[in-house]
């Protein structure tokens, strides 16, 4: 696995000299503290797991454990963190996909439970023991092609971005996890893949509208503009990959895009222009359509 350009569990806590403050007390201190917040309780479990280097079923099974003070001073600045906005994720550096523990920094977009239907599908869709070569593109933290490459060995994944710092993330997480069937490329989209090589490609490419002022709230804030918007109606991105994708992917093979909940339409046209067949979109589990799933002709 390369990159082109570059190669606790433990007993309970107990109380003594030193304790400030209970689990629980912590906790409800905490939850108050970011009360006009969504998941305010769950943000504060993971916060405070994160400074004990427990699971949060280890808060739950000794609420009353003491805190020293300096567990308590690093968990009280990580909640004055979050309450001013910023991502858990980027208060911890880490971020569950996939039942995988991934590194992400503020050069990563932070996947989302939702983008994980791109990898149901292509395991659902592709065989499971036939060599594929298959690519992520724009992978970010290497969440998607990692997934794959977790599932099954048997394929070959290619995990591009075009920044250098998130492709050196996304090799990070590969080594740690013990993945070597991905090879992270640092390239824009397709330009680095020659025609026609490709049994498939799954992207969660930008598709916010570059005024949506969804871009002003919230976590997406502190991510990186490239990662959420594309153009003026969000669709420039894809409107790219619909024609860049069809060069490079094989005859027969399949393509995976994450979308707006609004953009089927769009993404059905953009895709039905450049020759693809058997388009169709998923809706993720709150109803949403999600994915557009389409074939090259064979």
């Amino acid at each position: 696995m390369s990159i082109v350009g570059f190669r606790g569990q433990g007993t309970a806590p107990t109380g003594g000299c030193g304790v400030t403050r209970s689990i629980k007390e912590a906790l409800d201190q905490a939850v108050n503290t970011l009360r006009n917040q969504d998941d305010a309780r769950l943000d504060s479990e993971v916060l405070l797991a994160f400074v004990l280097d427990r699971s949060r079923s280890h808060l739950h099974a000794w609420p009353e454990a003491g805190l020293d003070a300096e567990q308590l001073r690093r968990f009280e600045q990580l909640i004055a963190e979050r309450a001013r906005g910023r991502p858990v994720a980027h208060l911890t550096g880490r971020r569950e996909f996939w039942s995988l523990d991934l590194e992400i920094t503020t050069d990563t977009l932070i996947p989302r439970p939702e983008t994980e239907l791109l990898v149901e599908q292509a395991l659902a869709l592709l065989p499971a023991q036939q060599n594929l070569r298959i690519a992520d593109l724009g992978t970010g933290s290497g969440a998607i092609a990692i997934a794959l490459a977790k599932e099954r060995k048997a394929w070959s994944l290619c995990a591009l971005d075009r920044s250098l710092a998130c492709c050196r993330v996304a090799q990070r997480n590969a080594q740690r996890l013990g993945l070597y069937n991905i090879d992270v490329v640092n390239a824009d989209w397709c330009d680095a893949l020659a025609a026609s090589c490709l049994d498939a490609i799954l992207c969660n490419p930008p598709y916010v509208a570059d005024r949506d002022p969804h871009l002003q709230r919230g976590d997406l804030r502190y991510e990186p503009r490239s990662a959420l918007a594309s153009g003026t109606g969000g669709l420039d991105a894809i409107s790219r990959l619909a024609a860049d994708t069809a060069r490079v992917l094989k005859k027969g093979a399949w393509l995976f895009l994450e979308h707006g909940y609004d953009q089927s339409q769009d993404v059905y046209k953009l895709l039905n222009n450049k020759g693809f067949t058997n388009i169709s979109c998923i809706r993720d589990l709150a109803g949403i359509e999600r994915v557009t799933r389409a074939r090259k002709p064979a």
